[in-house]
């Protein structure tokens, strides 16, 4: 196979969950440029149909906005039958919706820690379970989680005050190495990738005057002295997605502009 065929995405249909802003947009993007048919949820409609608009004009591919609360699993259900029913079929899916919620760690509501896991960690297994299902019946698939460089480290109270979020992308780690060895059998790869800071909305409140001293002290951290952004995301992705990647499963990779090689 050439080269860049192995890159190539023609005809497959990509799932990627909180895909209509954000990191999650930026992945979508990615896909859409390789060829491939996308479907994209997160909880809010408008997002979804601004981007799916904007891809369909910009790379002449399907695009599916579906609107889905990650927390409920009645409407991952309903999520899927709708993909299902549009495509027959799911080759490639990303599990990027994610929450976070900050509270100073000793008064954190225990409520909050709850929504925290049960969309970050909860409903990523629920989706990744019946979207599995789908993927052995077909004969194989691609399943990217979404991490974090917070799966791997703690952080301050000042730059990032929200316990549960590094726990939950601790659990997506092991949860995509565990599912690699069981899905592999199925022909089902299992990757992930831990982004480090990004220019997404989740982290447009360091852009605020008031946040400035925090940003600072991001951006002194990173070696490359600078955020991510949608073309350091978006090739990782089809990468993981592609044949490219072929031989590779379990593996978490990090881009983070070398923040966690320190």
């Amino acid at each position: 196979m050439k080269l860049q065929d192995l890159f190539r995405l023609d005809g497959k249909i990509a799932l990627v969950t909180g895909g209509g802003r954000g990191l999650g947009k930026f992945i979508a993007t990615g896909l859409a440029e390789a060829g491939a048919n996308i479907v994209i949820t997160s909880r809010k409609m408008k997002n979804l149909e601004a981007t799916a608009k904007e891809l369909e004009e910009k790379f002449g591919v399907t695009v599916l906005p579906v609107a889905c609360d990650m927390s409920k699993p009645e409407a991952i259900d309903e999520m899927l039958a709708t993909v299902r029913e549009k495509f027959g079929r799911v080759d490639v899916l990303v599990n990027n919706a994610g929450a976070t919620w900050g509270a100073p760690t000793l008064e954190f509501p225990l409520e909050k820690w709850d929504y925290l896991f049960d969309v970050n960690v909860r409903g990523v297994w629920i989706l990744t379970q019946k979207t599995a299902l789908v993927m052995k019946e077909q004969g194989g698939g691609n399943i990217i989680n979404i991490s974090s460089i917070m799966g791997f480290r703690g952080s301050t109270e000042e730059g990032h005050p929200a316990v549960p979020y590094n726990s939950t992308k601790a659990a997506i780690n092991l949860l995509t190495m565990n599912l690699a060895v069981k899905l592999a059998p199925y022909h089902i790869r299992v990757n992930a990738i831990a982004p480090g800071f990004f220019g997404t909305d989740m982290m447009a409140y360091i852009e605020k005057p008031e946040f400035k001293e925090i940003r600072d002290a991001i951006i002194a951290e990173i070696p490359l002295r600078r955020v991510g952004g949608e073309d350091d995301v978006k090739g990782a992705a089809v990468f993981l997605a592609s044949e490219a990647s072929g031989f590779m499963t379990g593996h978490i990779m990090v881009i983070d502009g070398g923040t966690i090689a320190k």
